[in-house]
């Protein structure tokens, strides 16, 4: 039996409590061990499944805790090593999956089990001149990987007596290949020809072209292989969500990729979060790898403290948030619902804008009800200076954010120049207005960033009594910030999925006074944009107070 088919039958009978997306991926693994025909020209070979587990428990030895002992893969370890490294093609006998997503809990033995694999891709894989790299956003983050490789290899004496570590890297003679740590900022990622790349904390990296510049690096290998392996994070709108997305609709059944295979250990449910029986589900090393006690005194700490609880269910059971400190959870603010503009028959509609910094993100949004539905519905369009998007480093390091795809999207209108040309978004309301038959009676705004002459033409186009200010402030906002909030949960607001108000939505941090009394920032992180999560705070003003006067027009 193998260890795929052992792991699964402890599933499949509850010895082992796995998650929703953890049977999905192997099912279908055991799936191709019985029906080969299904899934020609890939095969299961059990001698190739098995190298890497006999190198790793034979060469590699514990750089931590216990120096030098043997290295002991659990079940689950043994089980995705074969699914990984067992599936090869009928004719060139090459590795079918060359990238592997594994989400799992943190101190699940991610890094040893990484530094582990690198040392066998590097000594045993059979591929002359093998580059393999280990990646993060930081270089001294992927040093830490790159070091438990060479200590693991230091208390190995069959590894020590051949590999060498250089200046920058740890080489392998006898084939010619290398292990280096990389950076997002490294110099010349372009010429790399590698054969494995490793990725630990993919949920750290804040823009995919990392990721996308590895991948691309190993065109040129046989069997290449990008392993991904990383517990959730707070940075929403990442690589690792996009990633994440990609891995379920693959185990979902709705894309095919043949080359991808992952392993998602996450929570069914937030609610079995307190649930002790349910904690394997994202934790599958708890017990032998990551003690129990542990996390059982975490999760008591987490009862007690709202904010580091953000930290638990994300680092220990994958669950996805923002921020601990965020104004909403991202549960709290995730609404998938869309609408199309033309079915929906709007007649009024609440505008809003914020300007913000003309040479920052601006959005201008509508707020719409229908009779005899409690729904609200977002229509809404974001704003940026062209140099902006054709500053691409500053962007990269500024806001890790795809403008290009908003705007290809048609999400994001983009202002010539370098600074928001206001008038833009005066020109939206009236495209709004005109081409949906949208009647606008008022309009909310920030007066700090709105001159005279803008105003007016405001005024000229919707009527004199349209404009109305909205100062910042906790008098102004608090009480309408905490009926958002309601909604939100809700999910009474229907802002369309719209990824930017997700991203604004998101970033948004509080500030509270004395007496309870709140209103937004950024928080400490100003590269974080909070416009879009600003105008509809505003919208919202407006629309309270004119609630009993829209309900009648409606």
């Amino acid at each position: 039996m193998t260890y795929i088919e052992e792991y699964y039958n402890k599933i499949i009978s509850n010895e082992i409590i796995a998650c929703k997306r953890i049977k999905q991926a192997y099912s279908m693994l055991v799936d191709k061990l019985h029906n080969p025909g299904k899934y020609d020209p890939w095969i299961f070979d059990e001698e190739l499944a098995n190298r890497p587990i006999e190198f790793i428990e034979t060469f590699c030895k514990q750089a931590q805790g216990e120096l030098g002992g043997a290295l002991k893969l659990e079940l689950f370890q043994k089980a995705k090593h074969q699914a990984v490294f067992g599936f090869v093609h009928k004719e060139t006998g090459f590795r079918q999956y060359q990238e592997v997503l594994d989400i799992r809990g943190r101190k699940n033995g991610k890094t040893t089990e990484l530094a582990a694999d690198e040392t066998f891709m590097l000594v045993g894989d059979g591929e002359g001149s093998p580059e393999c790299y280990i990646i993060a956003t930081k270089l001294d983050q992927s040093k830490k990987g790159f070091n438990e490789c060479y200590k693991m290899i230091q208390q190995s004496p069959d590894l020590n007596k051949h590999l060498k570590k250089r200046k920058s890297d740890i080489y392998c003679p006898f084939n010619y290949g290398t292990i280096q740590a990389l950076a997002s900022n490294s110099n010349g990622l372009d010429g790399l020809n590698s054969h494995m790349v490793t990725i630990d904390e993919l949920a750290a990296i804040k823009n995919r072209d990392i990721y996308d510049l590895m991948k691309q690096s190993m065109s040129s290998r046989r069997q290449p292989l990008l392993d991904c392996i990383t517990t959730n994070g707070f940075i929403r709108g990442s690589i690792f969500d996009a990633q994440y997305e990609y891995a379920c609709k693959v185990l979902d059944g709705k894309v095919k990729d043949d080359r991808f295979l992952a392993f998602i250990y996450e929570l069914d449910d937030k609610d079995e979060w307190d649930k002790e029986e349910m904690w394997i589900k994202a934790n599958p090393g708890l017990g032998p790898i990551k003690k129990i006690e542990f996390l059982r005194d975490c999760v008591n700490k987490a009862k007690e403290d709202p904010a580091f609880k953000a930290t638990v269910m994300v680092k220990d059971f994958n669950m996805k948030e923002n921020s601990a400190s965020a104004w909403l959870r991202w549960d709290e603010l995730n609404n998938e619902a869309v609408f199309d503009i033309r079915e929906m028959g709007f007649r009024y509609g609440i505008g809003c804008f914020d300007l913000a910094e003309t040479t920052d993100l601006a959005s201008a949004k509508i707020l719409c009800m229908k009779r005899d539905d409690p729904g609200i519905y977002v229509i809404q369009k974001y704003f940026v200076p062209q140099e902006k998007l054709n500053n691409e480093e500053t962007n990269k390091e500024e806001d890790s954010v795809p403008y290009k795809l908003w705007e290809q999207q048609g999400l994001l209108r983009v202002c010539p120049g370098n600074k928001i040309n206001k008038y833009d978004i005066l020109e939206w309301f009236k495209e709004v207005r005109d081409t949906y038959d949208i009647y606008i009676p008022w309009i909310g705004y920030d007066p700090w960033h709105v001159d005279d002459s803008l105003l007016q033409t405001f005024k000229d186009e919707f009527g004199s009594e349209s404009m109305i200010p909205v100062r910042q402030g906790v008098y102004t906002l608090s009480f309408p910030m905490k009926e958002l909030k309601a909604d939100l949960i809700a999910d009474r607001i229907n802002y369309n999925n719209n990824p930017i108000d997700k991203w604004c939505l998101s970033n948004m941090e509080i500030k509270t006074d004395i007496n309870g009394n709140i209103q937004p920032i950024k928080g400490v992180d100003n590269r974080k944009r909070i416009d879009g999560g600003v105008s509809l705070i505003i919208g919202y003003v407006v629309f309270l107070d004119k609630l009993s006067e829209y309900e009648n027009m409606i």
